[in-house]
């Protein structure tokens, strides 16, 4: 296939080359010899032309599309029956440039699904007579007794035989969050063993198996895509007739054949050949400019008349990776921070969770003690001495005692949040709980209310996930509909479900994504951290970790298809006025081709507004401005984490569920929150400060108006104010540190700024850090 493409390729411009060539050569014969020799010349030039122009018209008819290259084989035959040479030969250089440019506009990427199958497992590990045997996985046989080793993909759907199987299921859901099947639980192909090797006993073959369903929908998806039908065809329905009729009756009333030529030659469809390859040219190159690849102009033209989006949740409008919610310390919680303790035990943890845990204490500015007697229990946590203290990290019963009232309102509490629990037991005493979640992210909303703009008139989100989970998301996202627990199929049946009622738009990021993406009118993936698989099956890949660039994208389509269709329309209207020059003989075939080549330049400079800004441009920093942005992005990602553990900083402070009074530690550890609050301020304000007297001035530039910051900057008021409170009952505390008013002040205070940190930053995330490119290909890591 490789081959072929390429001399597909080189063909084109080989055609190209030689007409264009002998156009010139014939110019230079006329000059250095004689008008017969350039005739010659340009007759062969005609003829080169001619017979690929045949070809590529009857290939047309063969598939049943009567196309605008009909009358470009009528002109070069026409010319070359009236003795017009020179104007045969100019049409041959614009018809082979134009197919040389569509063959580059509309070459689709083949919806390769190598990395898909290349995922497949290919043995298994089968019990037997003669202890355990490595056969291909095609020998496995529903009853079979496999053997899943760590980090091994599940071979065949089957049942667990003996343990607990922690398995990654992220290949078929999408969750990134690992699941625990005990046994008997079903497992499905395709699922990767995350945990200890476990007994799998077999219930189906490799040819059933889910994983074979997926490869299988991928492919019969991408095969039911309609092929790409050129915009200059559809116009050609009218325009050709029209212009045989008019060259006929140029013939029949003057009775000189050289006028219909006269028309067939101005009439050449070289705006229609050239216009709209052209500008889905620009459009895919502007596309690429923003980090995102569109795979030919057939996706960006069908990309432009979307109406429905459908979405998966995890990976696409949220982060796609687990991070720490909050810290929930136990009530008589033994000495010790539980985040700095299970994170310190969980860097030589092999587990999905861990590196998120790791990850946490680390942006809080802890440094992490090395563990030591590290063991792991699959499915239930890991153990490990930190500072002479056994701390465990996993389930409740794992990681030590508990009171049961507590265990039952913190599992309620995570459970409303969506989010899960990694419990932090020290020396036999659960310490308190992690509750990890999977944020949306900054740009969803906005992307979507950007969509909307540009008219999509549907959202429906297509997950996964649990709807208990699914819900929250889709509704603070503006979806329209919500499909929750959908495996690969059902996806698949939702696509095909909406794209009956409207064109449609996938966007997703996992393998389990990608028979969706193929089914969907255009598939989009979300390539920078997502599965190589669905980057293969998607029309459109997003190759920067924002999702706010479909919005963009869908912009860049609409405006595409906008411009093509406007130049195709005035190469067409020059041309019939050409036409009807050329019909009372005020046009010369030669004239005409001449005059063609500047109707062509006129269609070719309209389609390359393209790559200009659009009516409905928005306003971007650049330079010095976008630099700036993009530090103070840096800051803000840095303070995030910070700005989460306020809440539980101010619980210390205040004593608040802990008992500080009875515990060895408890001044300590107050003391330390306290230190911890004011070193963050400090940052805090001097983060605001940067922001109002650099960030804003740089904003109100780009965004014009009399003041497009005033309401932002209102914030910054408000948060000073609050800073300065706490500030003054820090030092309120520490003269006196029993005093209970102002302890129960600080935290109100405390939680009131929390609750405005989270919203400015927000606001500034979404309104202004978006101006400009904070995540650009160039700066990714």
């Amino acid at each position: 296939m490789e081959a072929s493409g390429f001399l597909t390729r080189r063909g084109h411009e080989l055609l190209f080359a030689v007409t264009a060539g002998g156009l010139a050569a014939g110019a230079a014969a006329h000059r250095l010899w004689s008008p017969d020799a350039a005739g010659a010349v340009w007759s062969l030039v005609t003829l080169f032309a001619l017979a690929p122009a045949v070809w590529w018209v009857g290939k047309d008819l063969a598939r049943r599309r009567f196309g605008s290259d009909v009358i470009a084989v009528l002109a070069l035959a026409g010319t070359l029956a009236v003795g017009e040479p020179f104007a045969g030969s100019v049409i041959a250089v614009m018809l082979t440039g134009g197919q040389l440019l569509e063959e580059r506009a509309g070459r689709r990427a083949r919806r390769d699904l190598g990395t898909l199958l290349s995922l497949a497992p290919r043995v298994a590990h089968r019990r037997g007579a003669g202890g355990l045997e490595t056969v291909d996985v095609g020998e496995v046989r529903p009853g079979d007794r496999l053997v899943v080793r760590s980090g091994e993909t599940v071979p065949v759907d089957g049942q667990v035989e003996e343990g607990t199987a922690v398995l990654d299921e992220s290949t078929l859901t999408g969750e990134p969050l690992p699941v625990e099947r005990p046994a008997g639980d079903a497992v499905r192909a395709g699922t990767v063993n995350s945990g200890a090797p476990f007994e799998l006993r077999a219930t189906s073959d490799a040819r059933t198996s889910t994983y074979a369903g997926i490869v299988r929908l991928a492919e019969e998806a991408a095969a039911e895509s309609a092929p790409f039908v050129r915009l200059a065809d559809r116009y050609a329905a009218l325009f050709l007739p029209l212009t045989l009729l008019l060259a006929g009756a140029a013939w029949l009333a003057a009775g000189d054949a050289v006028r219909a030529v006269a028309v067939l030659v101005v009439a050449t469809p070289c705006p229609l050949i050239l216009a709209a390859p052209i500008a889905f040219v620009s459009g895919l190159s502007r596309s690429a400019r923003r980090g995102v690849v569109v795979k030919g102009g057939s996706a960006l033209e069908r990309l432009a008349e979307a109406r429905v989006l459908l979405f998966d949740k995890t990976g696409t409008v949220t982060t796609g990776r687990p991070s720490l919610d909050e810290v929930v310390t136990a009530p008589d919680a033994p000495p010790g921070d539980p985040l700095l303790l299970a994170a310190s035990v969980d860097q030589v943890s092999p587990h999905v969770l861990a590196s998120s845990v790791v990850r946490a204490a680390r942006e809080r500015g802890h440094r992490l003690l090395t563990p030591a007697d590290v063991t792991e229990s699959a499915g239930e946590g890991v153990r490990g001495t930190v500072g002479g203290r056994r701390v465990g990290v996993g389930k409740a019963a794992f990681a030590g005692e508990a009171d049961e009232e507590w265990l039952r309102r913190v599992r309620n509490r995570a459970a409303a949040r969506g989010a899960i629990t990694v419990f932090v037991g020290v020396d036999g005493r659960i310490a308190g709980v992690l509750l990890m979640r999977d944020r949306v992210r900054p740009d969803a909303a906005r992307t979507m209310r950007l969509l909307r703009r540009s008219g999509i008139g549907r959202a429906v989100m297509v997950t996964g996930d649990r709807r208990d989970f699914a819900e929250p998301i889709a509704e603070l996202v503006g979806a329209d509909a919500v499909h929750a627990d959908q495996t690969p199929a059902g996806k698949v049946a939702v696509v095909r479900e909406e794209s009956a009622r409207a064109p449609t738009v996938m966007v997703g990021d996992g393998v389990n994504d990608a028979p969706a993406l193929a089914a969907a009118g255009v598939g989009v993936a979300l390539g920078a951290r997502g599965a190589t698989a669905s980057s293969e099956a998607a029309d459109v890949v997003i190759t920067v970790d924002r999702l706010e660039r479909l919005a963009e994208t869908l912009a860049i389509a609409r405006r595409t298809r906008s411009v093509a269709r406007q130049s195709v329309l005035v190469g067409m209207g020059l041309s019939l006025t050409a036409m009807v020059a050329a019909a009372f003989g005020l046009l010369t075939p030669a004239a005409g081709a001449l005059l063609q080549e500047g109707i062509d330049v006129a269609a070719i400079l309209s389609a390359l507004r393209v790559l200009g800004p659009g009516p409905d441009r928005r306003p971007r920093l650049r330079g010095d401005d976008a630099e700036l942005v993009r530090r103070l992005d840096e800051e803000h990602r840095a303070l995030w984490p910070r700005i989460e553990r306020l809440p539980e900083l101010a619980a210390v402070i205040s004593g608040h569920g802990a008992r500080d009074g009875a515990r060895a530690d408890g001044a300590q550890r107050r003391e330390a929150a306290m230190d911890t609050l004011s070193e963050f301020l400090t940052d805090l304000a001097e983060h605001e400060r940067k922001d109002e007297r650099l960030l804003y001035p740089a904003v109100a530039r780009a965004l014009g108006g009399t003041d497009p910051t005033g309401a932002m900057s209102r914030g910054h008021t408000e948060i000073a104010r609050l800073t300065r409170r706490v500030r003054a009952l820090l030092a309120e505390l520490r003269a006196e540190p029993a005093a209970p008013e102002p302890a129960r002040d600080l935290r109100r205070t405390v939680q009131e700024l929390y609750a405005v940190l989270r919203l400015h930053f927000a606001q500034e995330e979404e309104n202004y850090f978006v101006l400009a490119d904070t995540d650009h290909p160039a700066r990714r890591k």
